[in-house]
């Protein structure tokens, strides 16, 4: 898709994920500013024709330095994509006040404060924009041992249905994105490990069926849908979740009542221990993969 003339931001960009974000706007024709925490920005920057800005994402001032250099360097801002994460995988009673701060810092903190100074110059820009928000399936299913990891996941989505309100009558569109695919951070996740560590030390693509039904792959093949939503042909799609990974394309629901039930004047609790029972329960965490 032809992304000429339009100016791009991606957060945490020198590696992973973000990095195939960013070569794959700049190969559509965008301008982007790469950002990360170390020299690895510039590296990134001066391959693919953009702008480094190195900082750690998280503070009002780090978010307005972004935007700023997307202006000075290129003229204007179109699309931002907030990637930069860490994690400090804990269970929740190992879990230090440090190791929730640090995370809703960089995933929560920084998507809202890198979307409010975009968005800000967006609406002063007058011709729309476009937020694409990180999510994951954590924040959307939890995942045992990331209690910062999937809250702030969570809030990302939730963020985007509601910026998506907010900002329609600017004609920004807002989506978060729910990525799967072989990188550092899914390493850490028990269940893709050995899978990802075959894949890399034969050389061979994962498995057609890893593809498919666990939706794992590399980081190129998420990286189309971010091409995509910065695109004009994703003009109208906002406020959604959207998962993407290996061969699978996916749109995630958002939270609705399942099954309602009505008692005239209210439950009383021992009511509600006779029907609760009745009602399907909802699963939860990220599945463990399955061979065929």
């Amino acid at each position: 898709m032809d992304l000429s003339g339009k100016v791009a931001i991606v957060t945490g960009s020198g590696r992973g994920l973000g990095l195939a974000y960013a070569e794959a706007l700049a190969r559509n024709g965008a301008k982007v500013v790469v950002n990360d925490v170390d020299d690895v920005a510039e590296e990134v920057a001066a391959r693919i024709g953009g702008k480094a800005v190195i900082a750690p994402v998280g503070s009002t001032e780090a978010a307005q330095l972004l935007v700023d250099t997307a202006v000075e360097e290129f003229g204007r801002l179109d699309v931002l994509v907030t990637n930069a994460g860490i994690l400090r995988d804990r269970v929740l009673w190992k879990m230090t006040d440090d190791d929730f701060d640090a995370v809703i810092n960089v995933h929560l903190r920084g998507t809202f404060t890198c979307a409010r100074a975009a968005a800000i110059r967006m609406r002063e820009q007058g011709t729309g924009g476009r937020l694409v928000l990180i999510s994951s399936p954590a924040g959307q299913r939890g995942n045992f041992g990331q209690t910062n990891y999937a809250a702030a996941k969570a809030g990302i989505a939730a963020m985007a249905r509601t910026w998506a309100m907010e900002l329609a009558k600017a004609e920004i569109a807002v989506n978060a994105v729910i990525p799967v695919a072989a990188t550092e951070m899914t390493r850490t996740i028990p269940a893709f490990a050995p899978l990802i560590e075959e894949s890399e030390r034969t050389g061979a693509p994962l498995p057609a069926w890893v593809r498919r039904d666990e939706g794992l792959g590399t980081v190129e093949d998420v990286a189309e849908l971010i091409v995509y939503l910065a695109s004009d042909a994703a003009k109208g799609v906002t406020g959604q979740a959207i998962g993407i990974g290996g061969d699978r394309l996916a749109l995630w629901s958002h939270p609705a009542e399942k099954q309602v039930e009505f008692a005239d004047g209210g439950w009383s609790a021992e009511e509600i221990a006779q029907k609760l029972p009745s009602f399907e329960p909802e699963t939860y965490g990220i599945p463990m993969p399955v061979a065929p």
